[in-house]
């Protein structure tokens, strides 16, 4: 990194950019300690600084909006520990007027690498999904049970597999009730989010392709996402049954784990 004199409007639209994206995060989200009580929302700089591994000095004159040259690199280290998503991410490279160099994250948000590990050792199908419902990482256990359909996708994404794929009747026990209540879910996670382009963008192809999505979507019903009994019909393996549990991630809330437990016979 190094220092110019002076700093720029763009310089300061991106230093308070940062900064309000600091007052978001939590010490619990950034994995710290709460410590002594906090004047303001938010991590301190110092923690930033220490996260990114880059001097506090050097931090402070990015909020700043001076001049400063950051590589790429220290500006991916910023937004995974800001917790920034794949619009805010995108909006901080573009402010840097540098390339993402984190192909993966630029697509779907700052998230731990170690989410795929993650899912590859539950025992049972497993999956985490995003606000949209992309399927972001996803075990052999989950590919097996859709019929590899996931592995088969550049970006799987599971409402378009419920109302778009003709397989999902036939692998879905009780579909149209799975489902309807996907729908009044979906609702329920992005309700917040309706104006952002990733979501309306979803929502304006689904109502294009598919009847039974506008049918229900028309009907406004909200739903939190719930467990339960989750029945699938395989090819090969024949009826398969789970119980459903969901975890939101406690850094990332807009994010959710679903895991499949094998019921016992």
């Amino acid at each position: 990194m190094g220092i110019k004199s002076g700093g720029s409007a763009h310089k300061q639209v991106l230093g308070e950019f940062v900064r309000n994206a600091r007052s978001r995060v939590t010490p619990q989200m950034a994995g710290l300690s709460h410590g002594q009580r906090r004047r303001t929302p938010g991590l301190r700089r110092e923690e930033v600084a220490q996260l990114c591994d880059i001097s506090v000095t050097w931090y402070t004159w990015i909020e700043q909006g001076r001049d400063v040259s950051v590589s790429s690199t220290v500006w991916s280290r910023l937004a995974d520990v800001l917790h920034m998503n794949k619009a805010e991410r995108a909006y901080l490279f573009e402010l840097a007027e540098m390339t993402d160099p984190d192909h993966g994250k630029s697509q779907y948000g700052s998230l731990p690498s170690s989410l795929q590990a993650c899912v590859n050792n539950c025992t049972g199908p497993a999956y985490i999904l995003d606000r949209c419902w992309n399927i972001l990482f996803f075990n052999q256990a989950l590919d097996t049970v859709f019929n590899h359909w996931p592995s088969r996708q550049q970006a799987p994404n599971l409402l378009r597999f419920i109302f778009q794929n003709p397989e999902a009747p036939k692998v879905v026990v009780n579909w149209e009730q799975r489902a309807r209540r996907s729908v009044a879910e979906f609702r329920a996670d992005i309700g917040a989010h309706l104006d952002e382009q990733d979501i309306s963008q979803i929502i304006e192809e689904l109502l294009a392709s598919s009847e039974l999505f506008q049918h229900w979507w028309s009907r406004q019903a909200v739903v939190e996402r719930e467990g339960g009994i989750r029945e699938f019909m395989h090819p090969e393996k024949g009826y398969l049954e789970f119980e459903q549990i969901t975890f939101r991630l406690a850094t990332h809330l807009d994010y959710k784990l679903v895991m499949l437990l094998v019921r016992p016979d």
